[in-house]
């Protein structure tokens, strides 16, 4: 999903990118997955590269997990930067719902209603062949991991914590997301001190694919108060 952010952001920052369990490369853990557990793993990966301070970003589930970094392992976060993602997002039902449809049909039965609703309209009929790539990608992700990935999501609820969150923070929200809508970024932006809120028009989930160029400059112009990597 940051391809495209890599090569700017690594004319500043070492880069660190790491995948959620079954997803990409990496093997499923034995789940359902919490919000604790995939922060924990985090800090565990930056442990054994003995990393001891990073700028995060992250989106969707990765802002999710960025923000409990910032409340539970404060001294490890210099700055963040949040992209479509929500601190609660209920039902829970829906949530293990769909955990329990790929679990028992695959991930081809969800993947083009999901993928459908990371972009908007206008964009995938421009680029058919980014959607089809997406499809793809999602229908090759192992059931067991996202299916604990979203129980993960069914069990949090981080809006109670986010005052905790003491680093520069900048949240960013595509103005057409139906996943995370903009007032999810904005309850996060308000709960977080001195939070900063960038709604991207013409973007619904994954703005960074969609948008990069946009989203790219504004954590370019975030980050700076963090060091580098």
């Amino acid at each position: 999903m940051r391809d495209q952010q890599v090569e700017p952001l690594r004319a500043k920052f070492h880069l660190l990118r790491y995948e959620l369990p079954g997803h990409g490369a990496s093997a499923a853990l034995p789940g359902p997955y919490t919000i604790d557990g995939l922060g924990a793993s985090v800090l565990a990966l930056l442990d054994s590269l003995g990393v001891d301070r990073v700028a995060y970003c992250g989106i969707s589930l990765g802002g999710m997990i960025g923000m409990w970094l910032g409340a539970h392992a404060p001294a490890r976060v210099s700055a963040f930067g949040l992209a479509c993602t929500s601190a609660y997002l209920p039902p829970a039902s829906g949530w293990l719902a769909r955990a329990e449809q790929v679990l028992g049909s695959g991930m081809a039965y969800v993947a083009g209603p999901v993928v459908g609703r990371w972009f908007t309209p206008e964009f995938s009929a421009r680029s058919p062949a980014v959607i089809d790539a997406f499809c793809t990608e999602f229908e090759g992700t192992g059931p067991g991991g996202y299916a604990g990935c979203r129980a993960a999501i069914a069990g949090m609820d981080q809006r109670s914590s986010l005052a905790a969150i003491k680093a520069p923070t900048l949240v960013a929200a595509g103005a057409a997301d139906p996943a995370t809508p903009p007032e999810h970024a904005d309850l996060i932006a308000r709960g977080i001190p001195g939070a900063l809120l960038d709604v991207i028009d013409d973007a619904a989930h994954l703005a960074l694919v969609s948008n990069p160029g946009r989203v790219t400059v504004a954590v370019m112009a975030h980050l700076p108060a963090a060091a580098p990597l």
